[in-house]
């Protein structure tokens, strides 16, 4: 069976499987948490999609896309309860209080955050509260945005003989202790930072002093997933200059790691096949 893109979003999966957890259908004075993935639209999985237009309310974050919105009904209850560094934002207390009184209204709610709800996402602090307020809450994975950028430059996180694994730091707090820093170059991995632009000098300076390599390649990728993505190459040495220049306030993402190379190796090798590409159509 061909399904259009609409028809996949309205396609209803009850029935075929007789397991509430993975239905894609809203139940009144529930909440689901939904990741809106890395970006665009075209990032949301079908079963985000098909949650998000069944909502009552829906509690959104900043870097949910105004596209993803659009799949929202005309009767749903909006609240905006984004949080961007060094801004005014709500506090994590209000958005749970919010969420449970809209449940306790008999609402269908839609909790919707940027990337994955499990990935410094604060799913879980929520679907604690409200399990102890008796108030039943599921969750729809998104892409998160280490994937999502990645995907989106050409960057593989991981790459036989270079990176064996992947390890996802926050950049907004983290220890400074050296013993910190050992811990993520021993493990021989590349490192990705989220939100981490404002903290560039310190992440430099921790790694330099546990004897990272000087020329580490580093990539920061701005507006990931999206029209607007802009990526900054630098290395550990020059991470903090780099940062600087990066004008524009969207969500930064880092990678760090030898992997960094490989992806702008592609990228130099694609370009060239473009080149030739055009070449030979503009020589005919």
């Amino acid at each position: 069976m061909s399904l259009s893109i609409s028809q996949l979003v309205n396609h209803s999966v009850a029935g075929s499987n007789p397991s509430n957890v993975t239905s894609s259908e809203l139940v009144a004075g529930e909440v689901e948490i939904v990741g809106a993935g890395c970006g665009q639209l075209d990032l949301l999985t079908i079963k985000a999609a098909r949650i998000i237009s069944q909502a009552d309310a829906l509690v959104y974050d900043s870097l949910v896309s105004s596209d993803i919105l659009s799949l929202v009904s005309v009767d749903c209850e909006r609240h905006f309860v984004g949080k961007r560094c060094g801004q005014p934002s709500y506090k994590q207390d209000d958005i749970n209080s919010l969420l449970a009184k809209l449940a306790f209204q008999g609402k269908k709610v839609v909790r919707l955050k940027g990337g994955d709800p499990h990935i410094f996402g604060r799913g879980a602090e929520e679907s604690l509260f409200l399990a102890k307020n008796g108030l039943i809450s599921r969750f729809t994975p998104g892409v998160t945005a280490a994937l999502g950028c990645a995907s989106n430059t050409g960057i593989p996180l991981t790459f036989r003989g270079t990176a064996r694994s992947v390890t996802l730091v926050t950049g907004t707090k983290f220890d400074q202790a050296p013993t910190h820093w050992k811990a993520l170059l021993a493990a021989e991995s590349t490192l990705v930072f989220y939100m981490g632009k404002e903290q560039a000098k310190a992440i430099s300076a921790g790694l330099l002093a546990v004897d990272s390599p000087a020329d580490l390649p580093v990539a920061f990728i701005t507006n990931g997933g999206r029209p607007n993505q802009l990526v900054t190459y630098a290395n550990v040495s020059t991470m903090a200059e780099q940062a600087e220049t990066i004008k524009d306030s969207g969500p930064t993402l880092i990678i760090i790691g030898e992997v960094v190379a490989v992806g702008q190796e592609l990228a130099a090798l694609l370009a060239d096949v473009s080149a030739t590409s055009m070449a030979e159509v503009v020589n005919g």
